[in-house]
């Protein structure tokens, strides 16, 4: 399976002929694919060239002097196959702002309605672009509501654009964006447990705190974040249930302890405990929420935060045990 797109890098000179010879002509004998103009320009002495495929596939290419860059979402040409690669912020500016713009503009054409979401277009280009994950990642914003149920996509995806907009996970894009995974069909269960450490991140950021993602600790495990400010600094696993139907588990109060104890007898077991779990019931329809709420069980593990949150930025759930955080501002706690 290929990863979030990246920058391959060659530290060689290339010709317009070499440009032709050794990555057009083998990419048309394979995949059909033809040299068309750039759609914008690029400063700092670059020479751009833009390759569209008969299969849909889009590759990009930049020149100067005895270096170049690659990125592409289709085949490599064995002439670039050695050569190292690299993130959005590793590369010059100019290169990663002119890629980003015909990827984007590629996009918007693909799928419109992203037009009106443009950080999150931006944060996930990686994948929305990506060899094999492109139409699984726009469907699952699309059509399965990135995770909740019973919402529209619309509502949804700007919860996620209101969050993403204020940049506080920008520095992390690449990590982030390819917790959605780069797979060619739809994983609902998974893409959903990943957009549960966005929430997470959008609820530790509502409540003050500042936030780093992948914690990695002395049992060679990562947690998902630390959050802190001036007087804390505590870390946060996030797990989420299925929503009942989907499991074998015998109703909602049984899916999140049976969840929650899958996640405290293996990582938070093996990190000795400390760390806040935060156990996210965003994928549970109304009614399965309702018997979590009414029950509030134990989760086998304190301290613990139990919520759900809906697209309209409703939050509301309940805690266990001590929880070294102040999150009443971000979360409505249950009686």
């Amino acid at each position: 399976m290929a990863r979030p797109l990246r920058f391959r890098y060659s530290p060689q000179h290339w010709s317009e002929q070499r440009v032709r010879q050794q990555i057009l002509q083998p990419l048309r004998n394979n995949i059909g694919a033809r040299a068309v103009a750039p759609r914008f320009s690029t400063n700092g002495g670059w020479e751009t060239h833009r390759f569209e495929m008969a299969n849909g596939d889009l590759a990009l290419f930049a020149r100067r002097d005895d270096e170049a860059y690659w990125m592409g979402n289709t085949e490599t040409p064995s002439s670039l196959w050695k050569t190292d690669k690299f993130g959005w912020g590793e590369v010059p500016y100019h290169v990663s702002r002119w890629a980003q713009r015909e990827l984007l503009a590629t996009l918007h054409e693909e799928d419109p309605w992203l037009a009106d979401y443009p950080h999150l277009s931006w944060f996930f280009l990686p994948v929305f672009m990506s060899k094999d994950g492109r139409e699984s990642t726009r469907s699952f914003f699309r059509e399965h509501a990135a995770g909740f149920p019973d919402a529209g996509r619309r509502e949804t995806t700007r919860f996620f654009e209101s969050f993403l907009a204020t940049g506080t996970l920008d520095r992390y894009r690449h990590v982030m964006s390819g917790k959605l995974g780069t797979s060619n069909h739809v994983d609902r269960v998974r893409m959903s447990a990943a957009m549960a450490e966005f929430i997470a991140a959008k609820l530790l950021t509502d409540a003050g705190y500042e936030i780093t993602p992948e914690i990695e600790v002395t049992t060679g495990h990562s947690l998902d974040y630390r959050a802190e400010d001036d007087t804390t600094n505590v870390l946060v696993e996030v797990t989420r249930p299925q929503p009942p139907a989907n499991r074998a588990a015998n109703g909602p109060v049984a899916a999140v302890r049976d969840t929650a104890e899958t996640k405290t007898s293996g990582q938070l077991a093996n990190h000795g405990g400390g760390a806040v779990l935060f156990v996210d019931c965003s994928s549970f329809q109304d009614d399965a929420w309702a018997a979590v709420r009414g029950e509030q069980p134990d989760v086998r593990h304190r301290p613990a935060v139990v919520y759900r949150a809906r697209p309209d930025g409703r939050v509301e759930g309940y805690r266990k045990g001590s929880v070294p955080l102040a999150l009443d501002g971000a979360l409505e706690f249950l009686g």
